[in-house]
């Protein structure tokens, strides 16, 4: 005799799969929209809100001033100076402080430890099936769904290696500041040259001064300077470049084909980096200081890539892609920091569903530049009406950042431009009111007004120039880079 188990069904107005960046803003947007007594799902595999930031490095901070990481317009619980680069633990307390005050006006049902098997679409809404970590399953018919996996971020592990006379780490098992790697004062290499390699190599020097740390940077990257975007103080009314002004110019400079001098000019103009080669650019922010600091602490910066550490006759070698080898120490330490948005088996998934009845937020169909904007905006869109009528521009940054690095931040900009005319002429002055996310509300309102009155007198005139410019890309590169329906004739 078999034993039926009937799995629950749980109803509501929408269901939000993942409480990180993008899910905690889409949340915010839903709560505009609905009343006190419609009900929301919020799930993630996770414990807690936070997405990534509950996952990564204890030692991470933000890179930007803090009041614009955010949800909506919710402001921060605390009075620190603006330019403060929170860290982990204030970050995830500021994620739980936007869930809150969303609860208050809507109805807010979390499911932690669960995760999304299954999305099927019905003829008035969305069946999701989710599964606990403990093998339970659950049923949620919801009017709409909301995927918000934004970057896919994922904890990093050691890197494997054939010598037994190294310690290969990551930061995300391993924290720089505390733990035996503190207490040691073996030689460090850091593998890798994004920011994750800049935060730990400043936690190294600044925590050992004499400690020798050694970069094997790869291609080598590039930062955004943070004291040109975000000046201090008074200095704001004069000086300093806003983000908009720049993304104007980036993808005003862009033509789909000159990407390598569109990177030479912005890094000329704009950029920091620590490394003799800087082949990669990825959005990154450091300041002058912390530059200085990386590369007074430096051993050494050397371009190229890590392969293995195996045991010779006269100790340890590191062996790099090149076909060179760099002897290390005995007991040295070996940090994984590459990259943390990779290239992964992520199927193609296109941002709305056939019906509009589903957000899928991710980088295989993104949007805008950031995740964080494409869930606030597309979720602005989609309690509207207007997700399936508004023809936004969608791109691969995954394929685009392996096919051509140099291309990938002008396209991502040119994108943002782009469906950011289209939003405009779509959606209500209230959304973008709301936009805590707005990199210009570091600067004082009237410079904020000129930039916006520039954009609206001349966002519709430059659009048709913007698509000819991403339709180039998609010929170039043959990744999606175009309209929802034509994009789906690119190769997955």
């Amino acid at each position: 005799m078999t034993t039926s188990v009937t799995i629950p069904t749980e109803k509501c107005d929408v269901c939000i799969v993942g409480a990180g960046f993008a899910g905690i803003n889409a949340l915010f947007v839903a709560s505009r929209y609905l009343s006190r007594d419609q009900r929301v799902i919020l799930i993630d595999s996770r414990q807690r809100v936070g997405g990534m930031w509950v996952d990564t490095y204890d030692y991470v901070r933000l890179h930007q001033p803090h009041p614009m990481f955010t949800a909506g317009n919710i402001a921060w619980a605390w009075d620190r100076p603006p330019e403060h680069l929170s860290s982990k633990g204030e970050v995830l307390d500021h994620f739980q402080h936007c869930l809150d005050t969303i609860k208050k006006d809507v109805r807010v049902d979390e499911f932690f430890g669960w995760t999304l098997h299954s999305d099927t679409e019905t003829g008035d809404g969305v069946r999701v099936t989710c599964r606990s970590a403990d093998g339970r399953e659950m049923v949620i018919d919801a009017d709409k769904l909301v995927k918000a996996y934004g970057a896919h971020v994922v904890p990093n592990d050691p890197l494997p290696v054939s010598s037994r006379q190294v310690m290969s780490v990551s930061p995300d098992t391993c924290d720089m500041r505390s733990s035996h790697i503190a207490d040691d004062e073996k030689p460090v290499w850091v593998i890798g040259g994004g920011k994750t390699a800049m935060d730990t190599v400043h936690a190294l020097v600044t925590a050992n001064p004499r400690r020798e740390v050694n970069l094997m940077a790869g291609a080598g990257t590039y930062f955004s300077n943070r004291d040109v975007f975000y000046p201090v103080g008074l200095r704001r009314w004069w000086s300093g470049t806003l983000v908009s002004g720049l993304a104007d110019e980036v993808s005003g400079r862009f033509d789909g084909t000159n990407e390598d001098a569109v990177s030479d000019w912005f890094r000329s103009t704009y950029g920091l980096w620590c490394t003799p080669k800087t082949g990669n650019f990825v959005l990154g922010l450091l300041s002058a200081a912390e530059r200085d600091t990386i590369a007074a602490g430096l051993s050494q910066a050397i371009n190229d890539h890590f392969v293995d550490v195996v045991d010779t006759s006269t100790g340890p070698e590191m062996i790099l892609r090149s076909g060179k080898s760099v002897p290390v120490e005995a007991g040295s330490w070996i940090v994984n920091c590459t990259g943390y948005i990779a290239v992964r088996d992520h199927p193609y998934e296109p941002y709305r569903s056939p019906g509009g009845n589903t957000l899928s937020i991710q980088m295989r169909s993104s949007t805008m530049h950031l995740p964080s904007f494409m869930a606030y905006f597309s979720t602005h869109l989609l309690f509207s009406g207007k997700l399936c009528d508004v023809p936004l521009y969608e791109l691969d940054w995954l394929d685009l950042r392996q096919k051509s690095p140099a291309a990938l931040v002008p396209t991502l900009m040119t994108l943002a431009q782009h469906n950011l005319s289209l939003y405009a002429d779509n959606l209500p002055m209230k959304a973008f009111r709301e936009l805590g996310l707005d990199f210009d509300r570091w600067y004082p309102l009237p410079r904020r007004l000129a930039a916006t009155a520039k954009f609206m007198t001349s966002h519709r005139r430059e659009r048709d120039r913007l698509s000819r410019v991403l339709d180039t890309v998609h010929e170039r590169f043959d990744v999606r880079c175009g309209p929802l329906e034509s994009a789906k004739q690119a190769v997955g």
